[in-house]
């Protein structure tokens, strides 16, 4: 079995994902398309992905692509998560993910609407309850073209109902029918989540229909073709890796995760004693690119594209992910983890490093954080991962 070392795999890291200077996309949807999908739950973490893998983009053009070109859409996919890609991979993701997804919310949607009373408060009673309320709302998204939560709650009075989440929980809480079929919605490929109210850090997002976002509607796709694409795509940006991290990142079961990768032609390596996978056609080795330093954002496609990660991350970990599994803020130097950044009070972009990288590293990284903060232009950055992380907890006890 042949052996890719963890260099060869940073170098491939570095090329595939963009992120060294001479690789990067021309645009938003060049820097989607590279990593299969952008992570979505945080807004900001868009524009900073795209930021660290284009030239000259700013948050006008991420905007652009966004709201106005929609060259990019946000969709619910693997894992629950809401990314953001282009339209033709987003039927890819759809039907590979999404689906399933949809079908878990709207179980647990119909045993919400049950519990509180909806429907009769049975099942099959919640169940002929949510299909008007789900009418009522794709009726009154037509009409409005966009609307928030709240004005859909206002439109009707099925949608201004409410349901109990984590009831007899210290988390229990109630919530507008309104917002979570909108949820389901998005999930089901029938709703998007459009332009934010308020600026482009907001997650107080405006929907509309599918069809009003994207008039072509997504291509409808077999699920088992789509798996194999997604597969395929995935090893494409991110391999070689184990099997094990396809199987995390999509969040399929081991028995769909052999079947995608039953489709394509791919060949095992072996990776420092584990067993590794690459497409057939993307054997050879990439040349090391020119030395390079990024700054990612929270939840950004690279750190959060594996499960096993000691080859880029080493012994930071701890450090930089929260215990959910989630990445703040990170300083990368030519395919490694070396330290986290944060932005201060007044928007400027503060770093440190976790080991000793040498000058011409520490050049570079400042060289990244002028341009970051000049991008930001005063915006502070408040990543929506759990608690602070070790930077911003060491700011804040500084005052900054």
């Amino acid at each position: 079995m042949r052996a890719v070392t963890a260099e060869q795999r940073r170098a491939r890291l570095g090329r595939r994902h963009l992120l060294a200077p001479g690789e990067r996309a021309e645009d938003p949807a060049g820097a989607a398309r590279a990593m299969v999908a952008l992570h979505g739950t945080d807004p900001s973490s868009v524009h900073l992905s795209c930021w660290a893998r284009t030239a000259d983009c700013g948050v006008a053009e991420v905007e652009r692509a966004l709201h106005d070109d929609r060259t990019l859409i946000r969709l619910t996919a693997m894992r629950r998560t809401v990314f953001v890609t282009t339209p033709d991979r987003a039927a890819v993701l759809q039907a590979a993910c999404s689906r399933e997804v949809a079908a878990k919310e709207r179980r647990k949607l119909i045993t919400l609407l049950a519990d509180s009373g909806l429907g009769g408060g049975t099942e099959p009673g919640a169940r002929r309850w949510l299909a008007g309320a789900e009418e009522a709302a794709l009726a009154a998204l037509r009409q409005r073209g966009e609307a928030t939560a709240a004005e859909l709650a206002a439109d009707d009075p099925r949608l201004a109902e409410r349901v109990v989440l984590a009831r007899g929980s210290r988390n229990e809480a109630r919530a507008s029918v309104a917002a979570r079929l909108l949820l389901l919605l998005a999930a089901e490929g029938r709703a998007v989540r459009g332009r934010p109210r308020g600026s482009w850090t907001s997650h107080r997002y405006r929907w509309s229909p599918l069809e009003r976002w994207c008039p072509q509607g997504l291509a409808d796709l077999p699920a088992a073709d789509a798996e194999t694409e997604l597969a395929g795509l995935w090893l494409r940006a991110f391999g070689p890796a184990p099997a094990e991290d396809l199987q995390w990142w999509t969040g399929w079961t081991l028995t769909r995760t052999r079947k995608a990768l039953a489709g394509l032609d791919r060949v095992e390596v072996d990776l420092d004693g584990t067993t590794g996978l690459l497409l057939a056609d993307d054997q050879d080795d990439v040349p090391e690119p020119e030395p390079w330093a990024a700054l990612l954002p929270a939840l950004d496609p690279t750190p959060m594209g594996w499960q096993r990660r000691e080859w880029f991350l080493g012994p930071h970990g701890p450090r930089l992910f929260d215990r959910a599994g989630n990445i703040g803020p990170s300083v990368w130097w030519n395919g490694r983890v070396v330290g986290g950044w944060a932005t201060d009070a007044d928007g400027r972009v503060v770093h440190r490093f976790l080991e000793d990288v040498g000058a011409d590293a520490r050049a570079a990284v400042a060289a990244e954080a002028d341009r970051l903060t000049a991008l930001l232009g005063g915006t502070r950055i408040t990543p929506r991962t759990r608690g602070r992380t070790w930077l911003e907890e060491e700011l804040a006890a500084t005052g900054g």
